[in-house]
């Protein structure tokens, strides 16, 4: 059974994404698009590049994902380091080491580009980010066109960074155009969980699920400092409310809710017991989503 699929960002909680689509291929779905946003086009871009679910389980469950923030620099003094990053460079970590663990993840597969994974002349993988010098929504491969960028030679790994780029705790990416430089930041800004993206006019062939994370408790993170507490608060918030109230009914039909649990986004410390409990969650969403879903009774209702 062929699926369209977009997931939803939510940092660390992304995890549970995995668990939820190793439900949908243990009943044998399989993709043919997909979108995300922050980690959730991690969890994309792996799938669109030839990952299975149970490859991503042994990828992250064995992942320490500290090792992104991890870096040898001014950060090593406690409130200089940081706070320079954030002045000079506009984000406290580089987002170097997820670019090159994604480089070399999707090398394994021998697809690095959006070229690789284009069918019919256009990317099965949709990912999204968010221009902050012009204010707007940028979907990747597309709109890099309009920064004079070939989309087919852009390399996925370095889209996803853009997505992933949490403001104030990741540096942006910079995109010059000959004009200015464009600073692209997470796509959550603007639009976490883009379940219309592969949206069509009439009937579709098969049907798009949308995978949204949601706070179920009060999330407990680790000690920050009072600033980047404040600063992460304030993004966190924005990356948790910029669509939940616009779903429509016939949105809201497709889309699997599933709880993170109380776990914090940027809780890079993250055990292996959250990761199983997040991991259980996602699956056991989506096998009680399947139980009530039926795509025939979808189109009649919502398409016709």
């Amino acid at each position: 059974m062929y699926a369209d699929l977009v997931c939803k960002g939510g940092g660390v909680k992304g995890i549970a994404l995995v668990g939820a689509i190793s439900y949908f291929e243990d009943q044998g779905y399989s993709w043919k698009k997909l979108a995300g946003t922050s980690a959730g086009a991690i969890v994309a871009s792996l799938l669109a590049v030839g990952y299975t679910s149970r490859e991503l389980t042994d990828i992250l469950f064995d992942l320490k994902l500290k090792t992104f923030i991890h870096e040898k620099s001014l950060n090593s003094i406690p409130i200089l380091g940081p706070l320079s990053n954030l002045l000079i460079r506009k984000g406290i970590y580089s987002g170097d080491p997820v670019e090159k663990f994604l480089n070399e993840k999707f090398r394994a597969k021998n697809k690095t580009t959006f070229r690789d994974v284009y069918i019919d002349g256009e990317s099965k993988l949709k990912i999204i980010a968010a221009d902050v010098t012009n204010k707007k929504l940028v979907i990747l491969p597309d709109d890099l066109i309009k920064y004079n960028i070939n989309p087919l030679d852009f390399e996925i790994a370095k889209a996803v960074r853009m997505s992933i780029s949490i403001p104030f705790f990741f540096r942006p990416v910079i995109i010059n155009d000959s004009i200015q430089n464009n600073y692209i930041v997470d796509g959550g800004l603007l639009s976490n969980f883009p379940v219309w993206i592969f949206d069509i006019p009439g009937i579709p062939r098969w049907p798009t699920f949308g995978l949204n994370l949601f706070d179920d408790k009060v999330s407990c993170p680790k000690k920050r400092t009072r600033f980047t507490s404040y600063a992460l608060d304030i993004v966190e918030t924005s990356l948790n409310t910029s669509e939940d109230i616009y779903y429509k009914e016939s949105d809201t039909i497709r889309i699997v809710n599933i709880p993170t649990l109380g776990i914090d986004s940027v809780n890079f410390d993250i055990s292996q017991d959250e990761k199983l409990r997040l991991f259980d969650s996602g699956y056991n969403s989506a096998k009680s989503f399947l139980n009530n879903w039926c795509f025939d009774s979808y189109i009649n209702r919502y398409r016709f």
